[in-house]
């Protein structure tokens, strides 16, 4: 929020300068972004009337004027402005001037003729762009008044960083009662005029949506000038708040929204036909907005109806239709309090924002209504005239605002600071809150413009603010030194992150929201739980899986010459569940396991003298995860299954123990070629519940005995897999004693005959060792058989000559 500091001095003026003030307000939460002055530093400026214009006798695009400085001498100027002419009131820069820039006025000849200053343009004196001629002033300053005295440019411009729950601070009045608040200086109370009405015109509303529309007044006013001139007070603190004057009747409007946080609208009386409606919108309606875009509405968007026709947007933007313009005469104003749920997120949807939409969804005074509205209709009586109609103020359902009680012993164990109750009651009566005491408790009536206010700790924040966070004394927590022990099978997620960044993998951390075709793409999810309110289009709905973010980032640095990724990333995926129910972190129907995923992409090991380079593949990553499980990796296996977002030859589903847990394989070349990628990324994700305990480490005795190793080459069918292999392996030396003494099998080499596509040849390594004395030749023997004999029986193998 944007607005001049001396806007805010007329409401509260405390006693400190412009930094302190600034200071004051961010350490009670309402941060100042920025403070920065109007107008740059000039001097030698004075207002001053141009009394006569001749032309230069030896330029045809100077004239010579004659110009009255309040000195009682006539001053001569040369002046190359278009705009330039007797009776215009303007700056003039006199001999000796510092204007923005550096630039030193003195007395020049220009032609021939002599100019004794310089009238100046806005951008000449760093006000604004604009060029295009001199800056034109009020006809009444008096000349001979220093510019900058006369247009007050001596003031600060402050820009305000608001949280979310502070709604009543979007307006000059609930800032200057935070001034007023912090400093104790007083704060102007609101003239609320009693405008008489001298007509007896309404106009009949009739609000449908009582869930939509608490409370809906207006008036109707007729005769109006809707070409009246903005007055120049009203148009300098609108353009110093970012304000553009439009029209006197659209001033007026965001006047009364900045000053009070009230917004309004304005409709041309004489376009509306019949009567108003305040309803939801009806599926297939539509409407062109005052931004000259139109919108298609839904069920769920409140408008403002006439018989055949949508006028507004409820609460967030007028529509074209009822128009205010130059050539009004009659209008109906509009003010309303608009439930912030019915107003939340809807002009998002529409990818647009105002000002109005931006207060109503956080909450809006909904007492001040009625006298909110009469003080814009005396505004626009004193500035484009007319006659007023009366009000007609209908209250449907309002707020019910719950008295809150803060327990003083509360309040001063959590913020640590021994505060009495005499301190507290003050900080209450500086906010303005309704409170009684009862004992050592306050009960505080929230007012209606503090939406913030609902629990106790909401109360107890406002005691901190006001007494300063900065009067809290920095005090060293006192609590018991005891010492925790940590099971050592946990494998939290501190130790999964470690655990990944020593396998050279970099985390990211990536939105939960992310595009339909990412869920479509690479889940399979046709039916992902959409957001009611996206933060933008393309981040529509929940992830049910990370490795779309993955993807993503290493496109994203792909795109920047990055050569090798290597990136991974532990949080929550989001699915539909009917299992699930409500808890304290439980939504009912919607599964959020948290899952752990990473993704490599470029070389296998970074550029290197001693090794080729060559992209990563299915093994390296594989290896990675094997790393992470640690003694588990024993208990993983790889099944071949196809899953959308990736290869369907080289993808494989993870079991751990005979559980499943997730997927591993390469990018399906559909989406690395759609990413712009040269070779697939190989991506792995892994439930990461299932890989949280680690195995606790069990003691052995090691053998003494020397370790022999056998080779043995079998030819079986070229479609075998070697995992069904190792497991026939596996389950014979579980099954016979006599191969106790097999500690280790390895596979070291496959090789096929290119006469003979059916078969292939595995070569397999073994080592044995026994355990109180040395092997022999016959007992070697003898095992190796066995193992030969489990493969032929289970897989036909033969041996290989």
């Amino acid at each position: 929020m944007q607005f001049p500091e001396s806007w805010l001095r007329a409401w509260a003026d405390p006693d400190i300068d412009t930094a302190e003030l600034s200071h004051r307000l961010t350490m009670a939460g309402l941060e100042v972004e920025d403070t920065k002055p109007f107008a740059p530093p000039f001097s030698g400026v004075v207002v001053a009337r141009i009394v006569e214009v001749q032309p230069h006798p030896d330029a045809d695009k100077l004239r010579v004027c004659q110009v009255d400085d309040g000195s009682g001498a006539s001053l001569q100027i040369v002046c190359g402005a278009p705009n330039a002419a007797a009776g215009l009131v303007v700056p003039l820069a006199r001999v000796g001037a510092e204007l923005p820039g550096d630039m030193r006025i003195g007395p020049v000849k220009m032609r021939g003729v002599e100019s004794m200053g310089m009238l100046c343009s806005a951008r000449e004196l760093g006000l604004s762009q604009d060029h295009a001629g001199l800056l034109e002033l009020d006809a009444g300053l008096a000349p001979g008044r220093p510019l900058r005295e006369a247009l007050a440019l001596d003031d600060s411009i402050f820009t305000i960083k608001l949280t979310p729950n502070r709604a009543d601070c979007l307006s000059i009045q609930g800032v200057a009662r935070e001034v007023s608040a912090l400093t104790g200086c007083a704060l102007k109370a609101l003239d609320i005029p009693e405008v008489q009405a001298t007509i007896a015109d309404r106009l009949a509303v009739k609000v449908d949506a009582p869930d939509l529309c608490g409370r809906f007044a207006g008036r109707i006013v007729r005769g109006v000038d809707a070409r009246a001139p903005t007055p120049a007070w009203m148009k300098t603190r609108l353009e110093r708040a970012g304000q553009r004057s439009v029209s006197a009747l659209v001033d007026i409007s965001n006047y009364v929204m900045l000053e009070l946080g009230r917004p309004t609208h304005v409709f041309d009386l004489q376009r509306i036909q019949g009567g108003l409606t305040v309803r939801w919108a009806r599926a297939g309606e539509s409407l062109e907005l005052l931004n000259g875009q139109t919108v298609e509405l839904a069920p769920d968007v409140g408008v403002i109806a006439t018989d055949d026709a949508i006028e507004s947007l409820a609460g967030i933007m007028g529509g074209e239709a009822t128009a205010v313009t130059l050539e009004t005469t009659d209008i109906y104003l509009e003010a309303a309090f608009w439930w912030p749920e019915a107003i939340m997120g809807r002009a998002r949807r529409y990818k647009f924002s105002s000002e109005a939409s931006h207060r109503f969804e956080r909450g809006v005074d909904f007492q001040s209504v009625a006298d909110h509205l009469q003080v814009m209709t005396r505004l626009v009586l004193d500035i484009c005239g007319g006659r007023a109609g009366p009000i007609d103020d209908q209250v449907l359902r309002l707020p019910e605002r719950a008295p809150v009680r803060m327990r003083l012993a509360r309040c001063r164990r959590v913020l640590g600071v021994p505060l009495d109750g005499d301190e507290v009651a003050q900080v209450f009566a500086s906010l303005g809150f309704e409170f009684r005491r009862e004992s050592e408790d306050f009960i505080v009536n929230p007012p209606p413009a503090r939406f913030d206010l609902a629990i106790e700790e909401d109360l107890i924040e406002e005691v901190a603010r006001i007494h300063g966070f900065d009067r809290i004394p920095d005090v060293p927590p006192v609590a018991p030194a005891k010492m925790r022990v940590v099971p050592e099978t946990l494998y939290g997620p501190h130790a999964m992150r470690a655990a990944m960044a020593a396998l050279d993998y970099q985390e990211v951390i990536n939105f939960s929201f992310v595009e339909d075709a990412w869920e479509r793409d690479y889940a399979g999810n046709t039916d992902p739980i959409r957001l009611l309110n996206p933060i933008a289009s393309p981040l529509a709905v929940m992830r049910s899986s990370l490795i779309g973010g993955l993807l993503d980032n290493i496109a994203h640095n792909a795109k920047r010459k990055q050569s090798r990724v290597r990136v991974f990333e532990l949080g929550r995926v989001f699915a539909r569940d009917p299992r699930v129910t409500d808890g304290d972190l439980e939504v009912a129907g919607v599964a959020q396991p948290v899952r752990l995923a990473g993704a490599a992409w470029g070389p296998a090991a970074p550029e290197q003298w001693g090794e080729a380079a060559r992209p990563v593949d299915f093994f390296d990553v594989k290896r990675d995860l094997e790393s992470l499980l640690g003694a588990r990796a024993g208990g993983l296996r790889c099944e071949p299954a196809a899953y959308p977002a990736l290869h369907p030859g080289r993808s494989a589903r993870l079991l751990l123990d005979g559980q499943p847990i997730g997927w591993l394989g390469e990018t399906h070349p559909r989406w690395a070629q759609a990413l712009d990628l040269a070779h697939a990324p190989v991506v792995f994700e892994v439930d990461a519940h299932s890989i949280g305990e680690r195995v606790f480490p069990r003691p052995a005795e090691l053998s003494r005995q020397p370790v022999v190793v056998r080779d043995l080459a079998v030819w079986v069918d070229a479609g075998l897999a070697w995992q069904a292999v190792l497991d026939t392996l596996l389950h014979q030396v579980a099954n016979d004693v006599a191969l106790s003494v097999v500690k280790d099998i390895k596979l070291f080499d496959i090789w096929r005959d290119k006469d003979d596509v059916r078969n292939k040849s595995l070569a397999l390594r073994f080592w044995f060792q026994g355990h109180d004395a040395t092997l022999d030749e016959h007992r070697i023997e003898y095992c190796t058989q066995r193992l030969l004999d489990a493969l032929v029986q289970a897989h036909g193998a033969r041996l290989r000559s």
